[in-house]
């Protein structure tokens, strides 16, 4: 447990759960499943007993640093790491890797999004524990793949190869990953029996990604190794600056997992959602007898299917929707059919032509 690690990855803006989620106060901040804790702090919360809490790294945009603070009072400042421009997933794992081998060079090291809904805790704690070992063992990419329940497009793929896997059989060799697929293809996915849903979820040991980044990310891991002593002192916000002004906007999938040969996944099924739009609120949320989820002070009439998130502070009343969005927050308010809320980006774009950045 001592040297094992945890990156939290928690600067996105989260913009298809718009207008709740917004550029001053992204959804990872938020209470979004009602339960009096935010998404940030459920996250951290799901690996006691895992990592010690002085393992535990949050990378977010600078913007967010006090907010990250408030949330995890108990996190020293020095483990939340700021960083200047979002630069996707491969600068900001970077970062946060080569600042713990830089402590630890046997670290094994755990990244997991801020903004992930886990149903069955002790299933997903059981699983890492199994992943971690293997990470601590073999010099391999572990990635957590999700068994899908359906043929949903707003996922990436990982297809695995059932003959090749690691000793006790659980991880299986990665043979592709793909992109958001279409509905056709998601469902040939399905059909076939061997892909999982990508998580975002990933194991592996400091070095092991290190040299996969001077393999693979070759351009951003001369940029760091120049300033790796520099990271832990007092010089390293000055060269985090310099260094994410170097850095190309690429995930850490595209630019490493997508084309390692040393990939492997834990197929896994522990109630998980990425929370990223309405309608995975909708699925993992309580729901009422007719399909309604619901919060804040509301009165539902002849409504039913609807997700329906608005200020306690303020009375609600909805007659007749079938299969709505129904959203308020500071001073916006949403209402939108389910079935079109991959329109929402769209509404978020225009708003910030139109109406200026403060609704963004």
């Amino acid at each position: 447990m001592q040297s094992t690690y945890l990156i939290v990855m928690a600067g996105g803006i989260g913009s298809r759960f718009w207008p709740f989620s917004r550029t001053n106060h992204p959804k990872q901040f938020h209470d979004v499943l009602g339960v009096g804790r935010s998404m940030l702090q459920l996250t951290v919360d799901r690996f006691a007993g895992i990592c010690p809490p002085e393992n535990v790294f949050v990378v977010t945009n600078r913007d967010y640093t006090d907010l990250v603070q408030e949330h995890l009072p108990d996190l020293p400042a020095n483990q939340i790491l700021g960083e200047p421009i979002g630069r996707n997933t491969a600068p900001c794992i970077a970062y946060a890797s080569y600042r713990i081998a830089q402590r630890d060079p046997k670290a094994t090291i755990i990244v997991t999004p801020a903004d992930h809904a886990v149903l069955r805790e002790d299933e997903f704690r059981r699983l890492i524990r199994i992943a971690v070992e293997a990470a601590r063992q073999d010099d391999v990419l572990i990635t957590l793949g999700i068994k899908p329940s359906r043929p949903d497009t707003g996922y990436g793929y990982i297809q695995y190869m059932d003959d090749q896997s690691l000793p006790g059989g659980q991880l299986h060799k990665v043979k592709t990953f793909t992109e958001k697929p279409n509905l056709e293809l998601a469902k040939m996915f399905i059909d076939s029996g061997d892909f999982l849903w990508n998580s975002g979820l990933f194991v592996w040991r400091a070095d092991v990604i290190v040299h996969a980044l001077h393999q693979y990310l070759s351009d951003i891991a001369e940029v760091f190794d120049e300033g790796a002593n520099q990271l832990g002192t007092p010089q390293e916000e000055a060269f985090i600056s310099e260094a994410y002004s170097r850095c190309r906007n690429i995930s850490i999938d595209y630019g490493v997992m997508e084309k390692a040969d040393n990939v492997y996944v834990l197929p896994a099924d522990f109630g998980w959602s990425d929370v990223g739009t309405w309608d995975s609120l909708h699925r993992i949320g309580e729901q009422d007898e007719n399909n309604n989820v619901v919060s804040g002070d509301v009165l539902l009439y002849d409504t039913s299917g609807c997700v329906i998130k608005t200020p306690s502070e303020r009375l609600v009343v909805v007659q007749g929707l079938e299969d709505y969005i129904v959203a308020e927050y500071d001073n916006v308010l949403l209402i939108c059919k389910r079935s079109e809320e991959q329109r929402v980006k769209d509404f978020v774009a225009d708003v910030k032509a139109k109406k200026g950045a403060g609704y963004n």
